[in-house]
């Protein structure tokens, strides 16, 4: 018996229902740390986020304005392209939705690119951002996200594969069409389901 089938096998002993777990992942413990470029440092007052694009009011809101906003505490799993899957992590953030809907987008309005530090960007479905479950997160297990794990804010979108939910978040553009982003520019698929194992070009 392989790696992934005992560790499957681990799953249900522990109680978990296997079906959470995608094929091809691994369930662990640990929170892996992996990103491109280096961890940004922030002074006082200097992060911000805007919300831009198709939309007919964009702004710019201040940590401190985000944190301000009415917020959403979620738990739920979280999947890795690299195949490590981590069971009921706790965020809490403000939903993708309400700042977008705040923006007033246009009717044409049908995907978004998450604009992050370094040049990072990952697009999405508009349909998908929206959903009650993404948010933009600046709490992880009741304390601050560390800037590791993409501190001080990231994107959180749960039902796809973790490189969809960009660390250190800085800006949603809202589009009327679909653009790669760094991954899918290097061959990442351009959905990333992973209960469909869509990991690359052609999955």
């Amino acid at each position: 018996m392989g790696f992934f089938d005992r560790n499957r096998d681990e799953v249900a002993a522990k109680g978990f229902d296997p079906a959470r777990l995608p094929p091809g992942q691994y369930l662990t413990d640990r929170f892996p740390v992996l990103h491109v470029g280096d961890v940004p440092e922030y002074a006082p007052g200097e992060w911000s986020l805007t919300v831009f694009g198709m939309v007919q009011e964009p702004f710019t809101l201040s940590f401190e304005e985000l944190t301000a906003l009415p917020s959403t505490a979620l738990t739920t799993d979280i999947h890795c392209v690299t195949k490590w899957s981590k069971f009921d992590t706790q965020w809490r953030g403000v939903r993708v939705a309400d700042l977008i809907a705040r923006a007033k987008p246009s009717e044409a309005a049908s995907h978004v690119m998450a604009h992050a530090e370094q040049g990072y960007t990952a697009n999405l479905p508009l349909a998908d951002i929206v959903r009650d479950e993404s948010l933009v997160a600046w709490e992880y297990g009741g304390e601050p996200i560390e800037p590791i794990h993409g501190g001080p804010v990231r994107l959180v979108v749960p039902h796809l594969y973790f490189w969809k939910s960009p660390k250190w978040l800085r800006g949603i553009e809202v589009r009327d069409s679909d653009k790669p982003g760094f991954w899918e520019r290097n061959g990442y698929h351009m959905y990333g389901d992973p209960f469909l194992e869509q990991r690359f070009w052609g999955d």
